[in-house]
């Protein structure tokens, strides 16, 4: 069997490790020919495509970024991208693919597993919001970045009383705002599922600085949004897939804190460090127990299904239940973490 493996969308700790998994069993017990697909969808389409051996994938497992690179490519808004997609495949012989991305190039495997190609996929996202898995790799990478920042946050705006607005990843989700804020100590967190009212922050701050806590921490997600709108963005350009470019809210925020307070604001947005360097050790891990699924599910010639994480078992579901929805902040945990906020 001949087996292409890509990894789509933004970059994420662990996928090398998926990477490296998916080769070394492929090749060592199953005796498949592995090639990888340069940039995403984008590489299946233009015929960018290169051999994957074991030399290749050795030294990996702790490399950040990939191997394979990745852009954000649609297939279905290029001209003949789809059908450039099928002739490719002919071209290389390749069996099938294992497409290793999140929300969106699981959403455009999905939609080529009805058109017939035979595809797995692997759950890849630092936000941890697809649907059908407890957890994406990358998110454990992400929360730590996050919690070590507030850490760092916590001593220097102690040092000069100053309320510090630190800006998240989390478009639709605010797993890592919510967990990162708790394990950081934030003393509010705002996310995309509870809209926020900027005078209840305002009050929550004062209330603090009132009893003698001369700082305040908060952690917001990209995504979150006032009562009274939608999120902010920072241009009104969106990408192939249609999302706006979120950006600005930590800006936004700082500003209105200060005005309304009168306590020295400072703003930090953390940007792509959260996605950025080696993953951690679970992250490892769970990529790799990714991948070793991936390449059983090609063995039995099991399609048009995503490896899965649930209740720590590695399991499969369809990749259309992965499509249908957002997995969104488990409203109990936001509930402990307001037991801190103020």
């Amino acid at each position: 069997m001949r087996i292409g493996i890509l990894t789509g969308g933004g970059d994420c700790p662990g996928l090398n490790a998926v990477i490296r998994a998916v080769v070394r069993k492929g090749i060592t017990q199953y005796g498949f020919e592995l090639l990888g697909i340069k940039n995403g969808w984008l590489g299946l389409i233009e015929g960018h495509i290169i051999p994957l051996d074991l030399p290749a994938v050795s030294g990996i497992l702790p490399r950040g970024g990939t191997i394979l690179g990745t852009t954000r490519t649609n297939p279905f808004k290029i001209e003949g991208g789809v059908g450039n997609i099928f002739a490719q495949m002919a071209k290389y012989e390749m069996n099938a693919v294992i497409a290793i991305g999140g929300e969106d190039t699981l959403g455009v495997a999905f939609k080529l597993s009805e058109k017939g190609l035979n595809v797995i996929g692997v759950p890849k996202t630092i936000d941890n919001d697809l649907a059908g898995t407890d957890y994406t790799f990358g998110f454990d990478t992400a929360v730590s970045i996050v919690t070590e920042a507030l850490d760092r946050l916590h001593t220097t705006a102690e040092a000069h009383n100053r309320v510090m607005v630190v800006e998240v990843m989390g478009r639709h989700a605010g797993w890592i705002a919510v967990s990162g804020g708790m394990a950081g100590g934030a003393d509010y967190i705002l996310i995309p599922e509870a809209p926020y009212d900027i005078a209840e922050i305002c009050s929550q701050i004062q209330k603090r600085h009132g009893r003698g806590k001369g700082f305040s921490i908060i952690v917001v997600a990209e995504g979150a949004r006032p009562k009274d709108s939608g999120p902010i963005t920072s241009s009104d350009e969106k990408d192939a897939f249609g999302h706006p470019r979120l950006g600005g809210i930590a800006h936004f925020l700082g500003r209105e804190i200060e005005n309304r307070t009168g306590f020295e604001t400072r703003v930090t947005v953390l940007g792509h460090t959260q996605r950025g360097g080696s993953p951690t050790a679970y992250d490892r891990i769970l990529a790799t127990r990714y991948g070793i699924a991936a390449v059983d599910l090609a063995k039995e010639g099991r399609f048009g299904v995503m490896v899965s994480l649930q209740c720590d078992k590695i399991t499969s579901v369809p990749l259309a239940k992965v499509v249908s929805n957002i997995k969104t902040v488990n409203m109990d945990l936001y509930e402990i973490a307001r037991v801190f906020f103020g």
